[in-house]
């Protein structure tokens, strides 16, 4: 390198002749800056390339966290609409019969308690459904077939996609309403179309739109209470009942819906609550979100070592400049202070593009998914704080070793 003063020295001479300047005895955190901005403008490529390995690691970061507390938003969002007052009761797992059943009169028992709105009942059916006749009979789709009463979809809060539901009268003829991945794995997207179920035509008459508080009935064929015993040749018996509650009192219908609907065996009748299971699924997003921000700690840790192997390298190629700006009167602290403020500005730098890019990287994914994108502010500062302090930390050594070059010894390299 030549002997002339970079443009480090020139700014710390600058300062020790400005008039009211600190002089030899310090800096002032401007000046600090500067040198910091001019150390690194001299090799623009090698700085931006240490920055991104810190972005990746906070743009991760924030991406786990924003994507995280979207999803945790939407679900409860989701359960605040559909309403946390359906109950549902079916035989228990104990049992271990396939074909379990509940009390024919179990839907109008549960209906006679005071608070509760409306009772929907299901029922197994042993019969497949086809697109048309000439499908071979091992091609099911895994769609099954269910009765269900025409109470069922004002119950659990569902909604129409095409058509319309069951009622008094298509329950006791051939018509079918099939759950949305039930018409999709048959390729039916229209209503008043047949399909060919139990070996003889039903009319869909209507496709449902998935149903969050009842995803098994999302792949099902339903059909009238009355054809499921034509079908069955035998009366079809409730599997399920799915119960609507005054809010207030759903914990209290809980506590007696098994003993209501099946006074002989009570023990033998399980009650959940399906937002229960929504509740489940965000604190198992929440269980993951650990695992990936272990992955961006991680990424961010690598770019910290990134950070601290191109300062060394700065160290070693501007010896020249650390010597003359020693010979001119600068001290141990003043060198070691640039090469620590360099390596903050770098990981400063690279934290603000990573959160910048999180976030663009969260509302991105919610929109695709339909969702409100959340990133919480916490979360902003948090991953910009955590790169400032790996960048400081990784300035460290460069910034000591720099501080130990002594005039003469810079000098010799020019």
């Amino acid at each position: 390198m030549s002997g002339q003063p970079g443009r480090g020295a020139r700014l710390q001479l600058e300062s020790e002749e400005r008039p009211g300047s600190h002089g030899s005895y310090g800096l002032r955190p401007a000046d600090v800056a500067r040198l910091a901005i001019a150390g690194l403008a001299g090799k623009p490529v090698r700085a931006m390339l240490s920055a991104l390995g810190v972005a990746l690691g906070v743009a991760t970061m924030v991406a786990v966290l924003g994507i995280s507390a979207s999803s945790r938003a939407q679900l409860v969002a989701e359960i605040d609409a559909l309403g946390t007052n359906m109950l549902t009761a079916r035989p228990s797992p104990s049992l271990g019969a396939q074909n379990a059943t509940l009390p024919a009169a179990a839907p109008a028992m549960a209906a006679r308690m005071g608070p509760v709105i409306s009772v929907g009942a299901v029922g197994n059916v042993t019969a497949s459904i086809y697109r048309n006749d000439h499908i071979p009979a091992a091609n099911t789709e895994a769609v099954s077939v269910a009765a269900a009463s025409p109470s069922l979809l004002g119950t659990v809060e569902g909604h129409l996609y095409r058509g319309r539901f069951l009622n008094s009268a298509t329950s006791r003829f051939p018509a079918v309403v099939l759950g949305s991945d039930a018409a999709s794995a048959l390729g039916i997207d229209q209503a008043g179309t047949q399909a060919w179920l139990g070996g003889r035509w039903f009319a869909v008459v209507g496709i449902m739109q998935p149903l969050p508080l009842a995803p098994e009935l999302d792949r099902a064929a339903l059909v009238g209470f009355a054809q499921a015993t034509r079908l069955s040749g035998q009366p079809v018996l409730p599997t399920e009942l799915y119960v609507r509650t005054d809010p207030q009192s759903t914990s209290a219908v809980g506590s007696v819906l098994a003993a209501t609907v099946d006074p002989a065996s009570p023990q033998d009748v399980q009650v959940a609550n399906p937002a229960d299971a929504l509740a489940a699924r965000a604190d198992a997003s929440s269980a993951l979100q650990g695992l990936f921000l272990a992955l961006g700690s991680v990424a961010l840790a690598v770019g910290g070592i990134g950070i601290a192997n191109v300062m060394v390298i700065a160290v070693l190629e501007r010896r020249s400049e650390i010597g003359l700006r020693r010979a001119l009167g600068a001290r141990r602290a003043h060198i070691g202070i640039q090469f620590l403020a360099e390596s903050s500005l770098l990981a400063l730098t690279g934290g603000t593009g990573g959160a910048i890019l999180g976030g663009f990287a969260t509302t991105v994914f919610a929109a695709a998914r339909h969702w409100d994108a959340r990133v919480p502010l916490p979360a902003l500062q948090l991953a910009v704080g955590s790169a400032l302090a790996v960048g400081a930390a990784a300035g460290i050594y460069p910034a000591l070793r720099a501080a130990r070059f002594s005039p003469a010894e810079g000098l010799r390299t020019a």
